[in-house]
């Protein structure tokens, strides 16, 4: 089965790509030479992944996987949340890292909870879909570590494993993560 992965998002792609490995063909937006750009204003996850996956799959007329993910800090309100790609604006994740640091600064661990939450939406040309949600729970970090995975990785601790994101390889971060834990849920409709 080719799935085509509505995203842009080159850390995205090689995640989703790892995670569900040789199942599926998974086809990429720029391999099919597509530019196309959804607007995600919708006001869940869920919703943003619906909407990016029944528009790819409507356009190329194969199945699409779309996922739309974010943190939430506890101490923000649950901000980010779904605006966590446009927080601070049109600038680099290191600078939305020291943002959301500096917003922190001086508080204690225990008033730093953060969780990262996926949704992943695979929509078939028919109009049939299906959603799944992975959430993994811990802690913003005093100062960013590591130089692996993407976004907010640097400044996200995970308890159990004593690192951050950031700091996991991708093999390790692939079996905990919100966006792992979303696709596992979904791979029983790619098969």
């Amino acid at each position: 089965m080719e799935i085509v992965i509505a995203s842009k998002n080159l850390g995205k792609i090689r995640e989703m790509q790892e995670i569900l490995g040789n199942r599926v063909n998974l086809l990429s937006l720029s391999y099919l030479s597509l530019d196309i750009e959804v607007v995600e204003d919708g006001e869940s996850y869920r919703e943003n992944a619906e909407k990016k996956a029944l528009s790819v799959s409507a356009l190329t007329k194969k199945p699409a996987l779309a996922d739309d993910s974010g943190i939430e800090i506890e101490a923000l309100d649950w901000a980010p949340g779904v605006l966590s790609a446009r927080f601070g604006g049109d600038i680099n994740y290191k600078k939305k890292n020291q943002m959301i640091l500096e917003l922190l600064s001086g508080l204690p661990v225990e008033k730093r909870k953060a969780r990262y939450v996926c949704a992943v939406c695979l929509a078939y040309p028919n109009g049939r879909i299906e959603t799944a949600e992975g959430i993994v729970e811990g802690i913003i970090a005093e100062e960013p570590k590591g130089k692996g995975g993407f976004g907010y990785d640097p400044i996200f601790y995970y308890p159990p494993m004593n690192r951050t994101f950031g700091e996991l390889s991708p093999e390790e971060k692939n079996r905990i993560s919100h966006r792992a834990k979303a696709l596992c849920k979904i791979k029983r409709f790619l098969i």
